[in-house]
């Protein structure tokens, strides 16, 4: 199997856990009745209207590397992936991003109104903590506590949101002052590197894997979150929205500061060709298990030709 279609395949089996779980909600668990139809209409519509699933895919296949079988690690990755579909809910709102367009379709507050996006994404970010609480998810009451604790940190204020708030507080309260490039590396290694590392290490936490082991996948999830964050910043300055499925140039438009607006294309370019390279080597202690997660490295760096 290509690395191609086993991404597909990941993606096809977290869109059906994913449907599965959120149809669940649509009866409260202590018999008060089923949820309004036009909010669970919302959810779903912010988490099976497409994606590529890279974040379930890191989880599966981390665990892979300790033997777990996909239906062993996919209730952890549909988790995680309802963090990030109400990340996104909540982005594309007009006091956050304001955009339209989400994964080619309308974005949720576009389809919907504001308010049942919020609604939305409300919905998705407990969904998953009720999910990761499940004996389904693994058997074990510590690693379902360990699961927990580690996605609460990295979407919480020291993780996912505390990086958005960094964005935009730099954007709308700091307009005008330079950023530097440490200062945007951190604010990335919150916004968007903190979900990825959580995703490639949450396979050994599901796997029992050992300190070293988990630092290896925590720094793998690191350089792949850089990464990935400048290889979208590559995309919004040279790709087009019907390629990308959402706005371009959004940035350069408000005057945001981002890598490359302060190194240039070629420079960022050779930065995340440095971190594929740090992601590769993170994998080291894996050896050739790890092949499909090194692939993983090279899909995130060259997603922007």
């Amino acid at each position: 199997m290509t690395f191609a279609q086993r991404l597909d395949l990941i993606a096809g089996l977290t869109a059906g856990r994913l449907r599965a779980l959120a149809g669940s909600t649509t009866q409260h668990s202590g018999g008060a009745g089923a949820a309004p139809q036009r909010l669970l209409d919302a959810v779903q519509h912010a988490t099976l209207g497409g994606g590529k699933r890279f974040r379930p895919f890191l989880v599966l296949e981390s665990a892979a590397l300790f033997g777990l079988s996909h239906a062993q690690a996919l209730d952890t990755a549909a988790a995680l992936e309802c963090i990030h579909c109400y990340s996104l809910a909540h982005d594309d709102l007009p006091a956050m991003d304001n955009d339209r367009v989400r994964r080619g379709q309308p974005s949720v507050w576009v389809a919907f109104d504001e308010w049942t996006a919020i609604l939305a994404g409300d919905a998705l970010l407990t969904l998953a903590f009720e999910i990761l609480a499940a004996p389904e998810t693994h058997p074990d009451p510590g690693t379902r506590l360990a699961l927990i604790t580690g996605l609460a940190k990295a979407a919480g204020a020291a993780g996912m949101v505390g990086g958005q708030a960094l964005d935009l507080g730099a954007e709308r309260l700091s307009a005008g002052v330079p950023q530097t490039v440490d200062a945007i590396l951190h604010m990335q290694s919150l916004k968007t590197g903190a979900l990825i590392r959580f995703a490639a290490e949450a396979g050994g936490i599901l796997g029992g894997a050992s300190p070293e082991q988990r630092a290896a996948l925590s720094a793998y999830g690191h350089h792949i979150g850089v990464a990935f964050q400048i290889a979208d910043d590559l995309l919004d300055a040279e790709g087009d929205a019907e390629t990308v499925g959402k706005a371009v140039s959004k940035d350069a438009e408000a005057g945001k500061a981002t890598l490359v607006s302060l190194l240039g294309i070629a420079q960022a370019r050779a930065e995340l060709m440095r971190t594929e390279q740090a992601a590769v080597d993170a994998l080291a202690p894996f050896g050739a298990r790890a092949a499909t997660l090194i692939e993983a490295a090279r899909f995130v760096a060259r997603r922007d030709r």
